[in-house]
């Protein structure tokens, strides 16, 4: 990596860093983070797949362990009733909404939702659920009652968004009446569950305008935290808290199968920050139930890289994920519709993925979105292989190093590592890093050290 690209990315951050930070309401224009969304991890929550029940009163005997782990957002996949018309598989799609206003009796009863809420509420926990406003299942009474929200082909008949989602029809927001409904039914879920937001489902296939509307009717209510499955700037001018980071992700992928290396990470994210403005939240994952259940487990893509890109995840600026299952290293792809309970064990990255959590909470330098964030690289020579950075807001500092090689590799530093007093957050590393110029690393490992 040339040094004129690596200050670059650096002047960058530390521009944004620039910029007026608030805690509740972001830059001039720019919707307003949560407070508790600043050193928050999300956990996505398979409920169908968790337990053996597949219940929201099963599932809620994990809340003390998951607070334990450091867990303070859980999205729930979709809560909502099934459709039975053109369903795929035996229980069909989580995401073939037959009722936007009830809940999925396989999971339970509303009653049950509102104790799971509240119990996540008392552990100092918060949760949002999955929203699907793009499109309906095929027996959602919408189809009987407003057919004219639909959208139709030439001939006049309702079609799915997406021709191979046949167990969905697709929802056409030029009309006033299903703004308003679906407006509605957000609302619904707050004020009768207590919810704390929303993952919305191909957030990007909706108009823009829709969510910039809705969201503050929304947030009238509570402040709430909006994560959009999308990756476009638009998605924060006034809606959205986070956006995926499909970019970065699928680069980890070809960076562990080989086919592309360390230093493309930068360009990435030059791009990045180029277009989203400093506080947007780009969440950072390893795998979620799509990529699992269609793309193949974290193991399958990754192999020996997984928990390397876990830290990664972690500890590069953005939003952590992690999805069901991660902390039993869960090797294996979740059917998607139907039964297939997840094999816990002993929760073997149990504790891998709590320091991560208390890194993340602890250190200042870890919050989500880069508004007071100074994000510098630090130069190695060996950057087709090792990434190593440090973050850095009010003194207290990050500092990560990363094989990004199926090799071992000694690395060279020509400016040494910033002389500090280092603390490891993870094992087996080195305590005494100052001023030292050359490290001997293993094929995928990771270090991890801090100053707060």
């Amino acid at each position: 990596m040339k040094k004129t690209l690596i200050l670059f990315v650096s002047i960058l951050l530390v521009m944004s860093a620039c910029k007026p930070k608030t805690e509740s309401s972001s830059q001039a224009g720019k919707p307003g983070h949560p407070d508790w969304s600043r050193n928050a991890t999300i956990y996505e929550v398979n409920v169908r797949q968790y337990t053996p029940e597949g219940t929201f009163k099963a599932f809620q005997q994990n809340l003390p362990r998951l607070k334990k782990m450091g867990v303070d957002i859980l999205w729930l996949m979709p809560i909502n009733p099934i459709g039975v018309k053109n369903r795929k598989g035996s229980l069909g799609s989580y995401y073939a909404v037959k009722d936007y206003l009830a809940v999925n009796s396989e999971f339970g009863t509303l009653a049950d939702l509102k104790e799971l809420v509240s119990k996540a509420h008392e552990l100092g926990m918060y949760v949002i659920i999955d929203w699907v406003a793009n499109h309906t299942s095929w027996d959602n009474n919408l189809i009987t009652k407003h057919p004219d929200w639909y959208k139709k082909d030439a001939k006049g008949n309702i079609i799915p968004p997406v021709a191979d989602w046949t167990d969905v029809a697709g929802l056409d927001y030029s009309k006033a009446g299903l703004r308003k409904y679906m407006t509605d039914a957000l609302c619904y879920w707050v004020k009768e569950a207590d919810i704390d937001g929303f993952r919305c489902d191909v957030a990007g296939m909706l108009p823009v305008s829709f969510w910039n509307k809705a969201v503050p009717e929304v947030k009238k209510l509570k402040p709430i935290f909006m994560l959009a499955e999308w990756e476009t700037p638009e998605m924060h001018d006034t809606a959205f808290d986070a956006t995926y980071s499909w970019d970065l992700y699928k680069l980890t992928n070809d960076i562990a199968a080989g086919k592309k290396t360390a230093d493309k990470i930068d360009s990435v994210f030059t791009s990045e920050m180029k277009r989203f403005h400093a506080d947007a939240y780009r969440m950072r994952f390893t795998t979620n139930h799509d990529e699992n259940s269609w793309n193949g487990s974290e193991y399958e893509r990754l192999g020996p890289a997984a928990k390397t890109f876990a830290v990664f995840c972690f500890t590069f600026p953005g939003f952590p994920l992690i999805y069901t299952g991660q902390e039993s290293a869960m090797s294996k792809r979740l059917r998607f519709f139907d039964k297939d309970t997840v094999k816990w064990g002993t929760y073997p990255l149990q504790d891998f993925y709590t320091t991560l959590c208390d890194l993340k909470k602890t250190n200042k330098a870890m919050q989500n979105g880069n508004v007071g964030l100074t994000f510098s690289k630090v130069r190695n020579d060996q950057e087709k292989s090792v990434y190593s950075f440090m973050r850095e807001k009010d003194n207290n500092k990050v500092l990560v190093i990363l094989n990004l090689s199926s090799v071992p590799c000694t690395v060279k530093f020509p400016d040494g590592i910033p002389s500090e007093k280092w603390e490891p957050v993870l094992d087996s590393q080195n305590l005494n890093l100052g001023n030292v110029q050359t490290l001997t690393l293993k094929a995928w490992e990771y270090r991890v050290y801090q100053k707060r």
